[in-house]
């Protein structure tokens, strides 16, 4: 009998090794399941090591997503075994959705203060839409080590690029930057000299905001450019660390632009609700066979445009001008008759400074998401408004860019414009190349206007 029992103590032993062996298998192929579910897309995630670490405030840098609203981060203190990459993990010790580009100082010392210099933390992070809803998957994790020998961030830095590619050469310029973690509002600073070269340099211009982004409400056609940098406040109004590096910007009237942009936010640049103009993504300008000077101006209604013009115009004399204006107006429930009359003076303003006119026809808006956005009412009647405009602009020297969107039913597809009134990446592409297309035929038409008007003179 005790033989038996020792054959069946050893056969249940065996038993339930097989067991705990067998789930343990069962695990590592549902982890490995998992692991292949967690890779969603690869966004390219700032790479850190144990010999390359950043710093205890380091600026954690992911891949762009033109597509995304916002930002969803989370931190990890270990690698989780199992991590779905569709759901937030109840593992992370910090999660945030406050991040509205693809740069982020996060406040490590708040919530890892114990693990830093010690052991790597662990991060990823995904796309948000407007509502809230993921639009990926989360990225892979990426180990962070850091170390308290490298300097934290202690100062905006700069995003902007303003480097002279294409469509970058902005009259109204928009300043960006990457915010430090407990920064309230910040102070832009223009300088005439470089600051960093001359310390008792003062600003002839100061901008102030509470995000870390601010249009310039004038414009800067200064000769020899100008040099701004940036200063970050904490909520009690304390300085916070130190001056930003400093950016050079130029956009001069002696430039010799051969063409210029003049028109509202359409054209100034931006769109999906969190990009700018200074995100040249969302600019038709980028998408030009040839160089432009932008004079638009975010807001314009077609009565600023057309008083604009002999100050931001005719300064930089372009031979060609493509004018986009009125959408602001319309959508508001403007007579249409008034937006005509502003193309009109400004046409004849152009003519009479010897510059060749080319219109661009509205594209169409999407009310319902232009509400969802901005919480703002279109007129009931705009189709007719802007159908009555556009047939105007079409018996004119013009670019059809309106044509370039399919909108079977008269309404701009989300697919182009989130918020229904800015076209987005691909849209402004489809305007790029509409007006490439259209271009030789255009300039040609445009250059017979001016010179039957001079003839005529």
């Amino acid at each position: 009998m005790t033989w038996l029992r020792r054959k069946r103590t050893y056969i249940l032993i065996v038993a339930l090794t097989l067991c705990v062996i067998g789930g343990a298998m069962g695990g590592i192929l549902f982890y490995q399941a998992q692991k292949s579910h967690m890779v969603g897309a690869d966004n390219k995630l700032l790479a850190t090591t144990e010999h390359t670490p950043v710093s205890f405030s380091p600026i954690l840098e992911w891949e762009k997503d033109t597509d995304a609203v916002f930002y969803e981060v989370e931190f990890f203190a270990s690698a989780p075994f199992f991590l779905d990459a569709d759901s937030e993990s109840s593992a992370a010790i910090y999660r945030t959705r406050r991040v509205y580009q693809n740069r982020y100082n996060p406040p490590l010392r708040e919530f890892a203060k114990d693990y830093l210099g010690k052991r790597p933390l662990y991060w990823r992070v995904r796309s948000m839409d407007f509502d809230g809803n993921p639009m990926t998957p989360f990225s892979k994790l990426a180990e962070l080590w850091t170390s308290p020998d490298i300097p934290p961030m202690d100062a905006p830095e700069i995003v902007t690029d303003y480097s002279g590619e294409r469509g970058t050469a902005l009259l109204y310029p928009v300043y960006h930057w990457v915010q430090q973690y407990n920064a309230k509002r910040y102070e832009v600073a223009l300088y005439h000299e470089n600051p960093e070269i001359n310390t008792n340099a003062q600003p002839f211009a100061a901008l102030f905001a509470d995000m870390s982004e601010i249009y310039d409400p004038a414009p800067r056609p200064l000769v020899n450019g100008f040099y701004w940098r940036v200063l970050s406040f904490d909520n009690d109004g304390n300085i916070l660390g130190k001056w930003s590096k400093v950016q050079y910007y130029k956009v001069s009237p002696k430039d010799n632009w051969e063409v210029g942009v003049l028109g509202d936010s359409i054209s100034h640049g931006g769109g999906r609700f969190s990009f700018g103009p200074a995100d040249f993504e969302f600019s038709y300008l980028r998408y030009l066979d040839f160089p432009a000077v932008n004079l638009s101006q975010s807001g314009d209604t077609a009565q600023m445009t057309r008083d604009r013009f002999d100050k931001d115009v005719v300064p930089f004399h372009p031979h060609y001008l493509l004018i986009m204006t009125g959408s602001n107006s319309l959508r508001a429930g403007e007579d249409p008759q008034v937006v005509i009359d502003c193309l009109k003076t400004i046409q004849r303003k152009c003519l009479e400074n010897n510059i060749a006119p080319i219109f661009l026809t509205l594209p169409p808006v999407n009310p319902d998401n232009i509400q969802h956005i901005f919480k703002e009412p279109t007129a009931p009647d705009y189709q007719e408004r802007f159908a009555v405009v556009n047939t105007y602009i079409r018996s004119q020297v013009y670019i059809d860019t309106a044509a370039a969107f399919d909108c079977p039913d008269g309404l701009l597809p989300t697919k182009y414009a989130l918020d229904g009134l800015h076209p987005d990446v691909i849209g402004k592409k489809l305007m790029g190349e509409r007006i490439n297309s259209e271009w030789p035929k255009a300039k040609a038409k445009a250059d017979k206007l001016l010179i039957n008007y001079q003839t005529e003179e």
